[in-house]
């Protein structure tokens, strides 16, 4: 015979008063059956005779001191009744026994009101024992303690059960059952879709398992919908995993902020809300970070609130020198304001020392506007070339080449900057990458004379075969205008030389081919050069000798 007989769905539930009378026909037939004795005592309860309800329990306690199902009926009727520490007294050897399997139906016979009266009562002492901060020793009995009132509290409470099922979470985390707190989480967040506490406990849990991104997901979400709850949870963690928190939460503003959008349509209200809380929950997790600041200046910026975006950057350098990175941002704003001059002169501080980071913020400035920015920085960059100040002007050479998509111009320029401060290396791939793009007979002087500076280049590399090769096709291309360019730089007789050195090489190597071809290159550069006129007679001898060519 069953208890769920009194649940409010069930009809005999409008007739206390006759399960009453047939829970005392069943008594009469077997005076020591518990089951009988339990309905006539719910029968009396829903009769409001509690006078009797008490009697009746304290009759079947008697017989069974520890039966959970006595226990809990009697703590609920005491709080009823205001004998609080009666009840306490009884929902704790509920609690001690551990037999929770019969408090649903229990449970369900008890009205609303004193379900939510037993609720609260459990929940406080859960929180009272978890405030009480025991020693370490005793700290997981405590919490086991806790467990034990906070299922008690959900079970009392049902569907309204979101507080003891946050905190009973809390406790199974403390205790390393991670999937079992993960299950109360999860049963919060069914119910309750928003709850921003759930999702940051399941964040944090996420991160223990090592699942960073549905880790970041749930912070993400909790941060659209209170930022200022989810902040106090992220610090409330050890340095090492707020630091990936951070970090994720960085790298996913700059992945949204890199992605290709229509540059002339601001941001959605939605979707700059949400940058826009992570960029403030970075700089309340650790102020004393500059990234925090210049990620959310980067947001303002992209959202068009150029004047809080000054303002941010202002409030974070105000005592300390401005970085490369905040400096190119404060060149951002002089172009949104209209001068170019000073964007270029703050934005070029970032070329040289990093380019990704340059990229990232040309990313989202109009094609008009890099255009202008490659134009400034090569009239400045010239400047500089011209009054003898490489080292000054190469910075605004790779903004140039940055802002201008690579143009061939802007890469000769700095091809140009290079050289004269002796960083052939880098020099030659600039001029590799001009010389990579057919420009056709359309532009043949400036292909020559780019041949002819890859070939210095190179002989200032010490790279003698690949120097002579690049002469000798511009030699090919066109022998006057290549004639002119060597005979400037580096002169007719090292350029010789560089031939006749190459020349010598592939005769002694026996390629007899290349060395004639070195030579006849050799004296287009300098017709009088004695001694590749005794090479070529040298070559001219062997071959008659009856040598092969190669």
């Amino acid at each position: 015979m069953g208890l769920g007989w009194l649940s409010p769905s069930c009809s005999l539930h409008r007739d206390a008063h006759g399960v009453y009378q047939l829970a005392l026909l069943l008594m009469e037939l077997d005076r020591e059956d518990e089951a009988s004795s339990l309905l006539g005592a719910d029968a009396l309860y829903r009769l409001g005779r509690l006078e009797d309800t008490h009697k009746a329990l304290l009759l079947a306690l008697s017989r069974r001191p520890q039966a959970a199902p006595v226990l809990v009926r009697l703590a609920l009727l005491q709080l009823r009744r205001g004998f609080f520490y009666d009840a306490n007294q009884l929902v704790k050897k509920v609690v001690q026994s551990g037999d929770t399997a019969c408090l649903q139906p229990t449970l369900d016979v008890f009205s609303h009101e004193d379900r939510q009266l037993l609720r609260g009562h459990c929940h406080a002492r859960a929180l009272a024992i978890l405030r009480a901060r025991p020693s370490r020793a005793d700290s997981t009995a405590h919490t086991r303690e806790a467990i034990a009132y906070l299922s008690l509290a959900i079970f009392a409470a049902g569907s309204q059960a979101v507080e003891s099922l946050l905190t009973r979470a809390r406790c199974y985390g403390l205790l390393g059952q991670k999937k079992t707190a993960m299950f109360d989480f999860n049963s919060v967040l069914r119910a309750e879709p928003e709850n921003v506490r759930a999702l940051c406990g399941r964040a944090l849990l996420h991160l223990t398992l090592g699942q960073q991104q549905e880790a970041l997901d749930d912070i993400l979400l909790a941060l659209k919908l209170d930022p200022r709850t989810v902040v106090p949870e992220i610090c409330s963690l050890k340095p090492e995993a707020q630091a990936v928190i951070a970090q994720g939460l960085w790298s996913h503003c700059r992945a949204l902020l890199s992605q290709p959008q229509d540059r002339r349509e601001p941001l959605s209200d939605e979707y700059a809300r949400g940058l826009l809380a992570v960029g403030e929950t970075l700089i309340r997790i650790d102020a004393g970070q500059l990234s925090g600041h210049i990620l959310l200046a980067d947001v303002l910026i992209a959202v068009g609130s150029y004047e809080e975006a000054g303002t941010c950057l202002q409030k974070a350098l105000h005592s300390t020198p401005w970085s490369e990175a905040a400096r190119a941002r404060r060149g951002l704003l002089w172009l949104k304001k209209g001068d170019v001059q000073a964007a270029v002169r703050d934005l070029q501080c970032l070329a040289e020392t990093d380019a990704q980071e340059l990229g990232f913020l040309l990313h989202r400035l109009e094609a008009s506007e890099q255009q202008s920015l490659s134009q400034a920085a090569a009239r400045e960059a010239n400047a500089l070339l011209s009054s003898g100040q490489p080292g000054q002007a190469l910075g605004y050479c790779s903004l140039a080449v940055l802002a201008g998509g690579s143009s061939a111009r802007h890469l000769r320029l700095r091809a140009t900057c290079l050289a004269e401060l002796q960083e052939f290396g880098r020099a030659l791939e600039d001029l590799d990458r001009v010389l990579r793009v057919d420009v056709g007979d359309r532009d043949l002087p400036t292909r020559v004379e780019d041949l002819c500076s890859r070939g210095r280049l190179l002989l200032s590399l010490g790279d003698g075969a690949g120097a002579t090769g690049a002469f000798a096709q511009a030699l090919k291309l066109a022998p006057t205008l290549a004639q002119s360019s060597l005979w400037e730089r580096p002169g007719r007789a090292p350029t010789a030389q560089a031939f006749l050195c190459h020349g010598q090489t592939c005769l002694e190597e026996q390629r007899y081919a290349e060395a004639w071809t070195a030579v006849e290159n050799g004296l287009l550069a300098d017709p009088e050069h004695s001694s590749l006129r005794r090479l070529r007679a040298r070559i001219r001898r062997e071959a008659s000798l009856g040598c092969r060519l190669h």
